[in-house]
């Protein structure tokens, strides 16, 4: 299978996108499912026990990310099928102690179930980074982001009014157990996946696992850009766990008749304007090039969100478009951001890292700050609606992203024209 791969492009592309799809896919049928349930009239403190739920495991979820930092920059390539095999069955296990310890013990085991769960995204990742065709490969795994919530939400709902007998502990084991054959199937077939060519590397910089003194370097050098994109990735993916974890009471605001299926309806057409746009990059061969277009989409996606959110609060526009517009321009930065621009910026500066060090650096203050705001809503904004929370926020992240992504491009290309600059002037000293 292996040479198959080596000896046709078109074959490795394809397979590429439906083993990063199918894996990170089935990684989303552990974690996701539970916070279709609604847990009505169950509370712990005070607190809805749905929240505490999201809580638990999105306090798991960001350690995951946290611990990331090292592993996944450090992971050699001979480790990832040991390593994303063995996180999804602790996260198994842990939804199988959720069934089994009753309320309102159970929550501890959504934590645990988080835990693992935080790192599979960089496994999968490192598969496919550093090639000249990684933004259209990891398609699948930006669709997958985007889509799997939502039809996830939908299978639940669907199995559970078949099985109305599973009680709301234990269908995400339910799910969970029913996925489990098809990600083995989905890490074999990334198993399989030939090691970057010579002109993978030639093109876009090898990729190797990072020492301290490495990370230390990289930082020292572009620590402002990288906290400015660090900035804008923790704001949105705040805005977007928010909008999935309380999709459905979003919903029940904003259109008393809505129904299951639009879950899946929108997100399936944020998906493939996703793949279009995202796939597209990959036929740009200048980094240089490359590396703008990707600012420019996380430029659009965010204001693309913020002017939806504006029309439909002035009812211009009605909540399917409004969560259909936020979706895609909120993901279109993100997945840009998760995939495409670090993987560029390595490229360009010819540094040595990896893509996972910097997306997991994003994602575990990225989730940090959801916990925040999630605590923050339940505390001291019972006052508004979910629909009302999540739009003050993405005006909020419109203004601080825009200003930030300005910021970090223009410390960027005065340091590209200064490295160039230097460059040419040591060539024309030692001429002499």
């Amino acid at each position: 299978m292996k040479k198959a791969l080596l000896g046709s492009d078109l074959l490795f592309i394809v397979w590429s996108i439906v083993a990063s799809f199918g894996a990170y896919f089935c990684m989303y049928a552990f974690r996701k499912p539970f916070n279709s349930g609604l847990y009505e009239g169950l509370a712990l403190s005070g607190i809805g026990y749905k929240t505490i739920l999201i809580l638990s495991q999105v306090a798991g979820y960001t350690l995951s990310k946290f611990t990331g930092i090292k592993i996944i920059s450090e992971l050699r390539a001979t480790s990832r099928v040991k390593l994303i095999i063995a996180l999804i069955l602790i996260a198994e296990a842990a939804l199988l102690l959720f069934g089994l310890v009753p309320y309102p013990f159970n929550f501890i085991f959504l934590f645990i179930n988080g835990l693992p769960l935080g790192m599979v995204y960089g496994v999968v990742f490192s598969f496919l980074e550093g090639r000249r065709f990684t933004e259209m490969i990891a398609m699948g795994l930006n669709i997958s982001i985007i889509i799997a919530s939502g039809v996830l939400k939908t299978i639940y709902l669907e199995v559970h009014q078949a099985l109305p007998w599973i009680s709301e502990f234990w269908m995400p084991f339910s799910i969970g157990l029913i996925f489990l054959p098809l990600f083995f199937l989905f890490v074999w077939m990334l198993d399989v996946l030939p090691a970057p060519s010579e002109e993978d590397i030639r093109l876009r910089t090898e990729r190797v696992p990072m020492t301290n003194d490495d990370k230390k370097n990289v930082l020292t050098e572009f620590g402002l850009p990288v906290f400015c994109l660090l900035i804008c990735y923790l704001m949105l993916i705040v805005v977007r766990d928010f909008r999935d974890n309380f999709t459905i009471e979003i919903w029940n605001e904003i259109d008393t008749h809505w129904v299951s299926s639009v879950l899946s309806q929108t997100e399936m057409i944020t998906g493939f304007i996703v793949l279009v746009v995202i796939g597209s990059l990959a036929f740009i061969k200048n980094n240089l090039l490359g590396f703008r277009m990707t600012n420019l989409v996380i430029f659009s996606g965010i204001l693309m969100s913020a002017v939806s959110t504006y029309l439909f609060e002035n009812q211009q526009i009605n909540g399917f478009y409004w969560m259909l517009s936020i979706g895609t321009g909120m993901f279109l930065a993100f997945t840009v951001i998760q995939s495409a621009v670090f993987d560029r910026f390595i490229a360009l500066f010819r540094l040595k890292a990896n893509a996972g060090f910097f997306v997991y650096i994003c994602e575990s203050f990225g989730y940090l700050s959801s916990v925040f705001l999630l605590l923050y809503k339940e505390f001291f904004m019972k006052q508004l609606s979910w629909s009302k929370v999540l739009m003050q926020f993405i005006y909020l992240q419109a203004a601080v992203s825009l200003v930030l992504l300005i910021a970090g491009n223009l410390y960027l290309e005065h340091h590209r024209r200064n490295s160039k600059a230097s460059a040419k002037s040591k060539l024309v000293r030692s001429a002499f």
